[in-house]
């Protein structure tokens, strides 16, 4: 009964684990292109950024609205295609640490009294997708491993001809 069971388990994970790359991907895919829309959006109207982050008391607030602007427009991108993806990844999640810290610093500070006001908040998803793509990287299917290949295989040749 045992075996059966270690047998039916490592099936299990055997399923599991090749659904990482793929769900990966869709992560990358959907959170991706929703920074590309945040930072573009912000962009189109960047003005009224400004004025949102003035009216926070963000210190130099017409240069970190574009920073941001940009930050989220491109590291969308990069995300999408899987480039940098993790390099990428930890500046996405402290841009949206800083969006609870200095935009929604009440859902921040309820996220054991009222988790429901912490999750429902906006930057939580971003958040979470971006701590995802930090801890366990782009998958299999992205530009990132991609490279990695191509590198591995050039390496020993380059090594030999010197």
């Amino acid at each position: 009964m045992i075996d059966k069971l270690e047998y039916l388990y490592g099936w299990f994970l055997k399923i599991a684990n090749s659904l990482q790359s793929p769900v990966l991907l869709l992560i990358r895919l959907y959170w991706g292109w929703q920074f590309f829309e945040t930072g573009r959006g912000k962009l189109a109207d960047i003005s009224k950024v400004v004025g949102y982050f003035t009216d926070l008391h963000v210190p130099a607030p017409a240069l970190n609205a574009h920073f941001i602007a940009i930050l989220e427009c491109v590291g969308g991108i990069l995300l999408m295609v899987g480039l940098a993806s993790r390099l990428i990844a930890l500046p996405l999640l402290i841009d949206m640490i800083m969006a609870y810290v200095i935009a929604d610093r009440e859902a921040l500070g309820s996220i054991f009294s009222d988790p429901d006001k912490f999750y429902n908040a906006a930057p939580f998803t971003f958040l979470l997708a971006s701590l995802l793509i930090l801890v366990f990287g782009p998958g299999k299917l992205s530009l990132d491993t991609l490279i990695a290949a191509k590198r591995k295989k050039t390496t020993p040749t380059a090594a030999a001809a010197t």
